[in-house]
């Protein structure tokens, strides 16, 4: 996604509206060889993943959207809005601390527990 920004915002891509029926959007530019080192894979693979993202997932959120506002109105946006923003800055979160694995998750959790519980007594006198 940052490459594609920086190849946008350096005018080296950019999209357009193709007005067929649906509309679509595509990737215009220049896809020589500095696209291939950017992005490390072919003009086709490009391609496919800008549509992907864009025309695919993009514009099906938007559906969705459309649809549920359709349905139930708009009254439920705001909260939409900010469960997003909440779950946007929670995966931003857990990338920069990295990736964890859950037995060391475990072990953790087990040792702040018995930092806040104190030794537990095993019965025996």
């Amino acid at each position: 996604m940052e490459t594609l920004k920086q190849l946008m915002e350096s005018r080296d891509l950019s999209v357009e509206l193709k007005p067929d029926h649906p509309s679509r959007m595509v990737l215009r530019g220049t896809y020589g060889e500095r696209i291939h080192k950017a992005f490390r894979m072919t003009r086709q693979g490009v391609r496919w993943r800008f549509w992907r993202l864009f025309n695919d997932i993009y514009v099906s959120a938007f559906e969705t959207i459309l649809f549920v506002e359709k349905t139930f109105g708009t009254h439920l946006r705001d909260h939409a809005v900010r469960i997003s923003k909440e779950r946007w800055q929670l995966r931003q979160e857990a990338t920069q601390v990295g990736f964890t694995s859950a037995d060391a998750l475990q072990k953790s959790e087990e040792g702040n527990r018995q930092e806040t519980e104190g030794p537990q007594p095993d019965g025996e006198e």
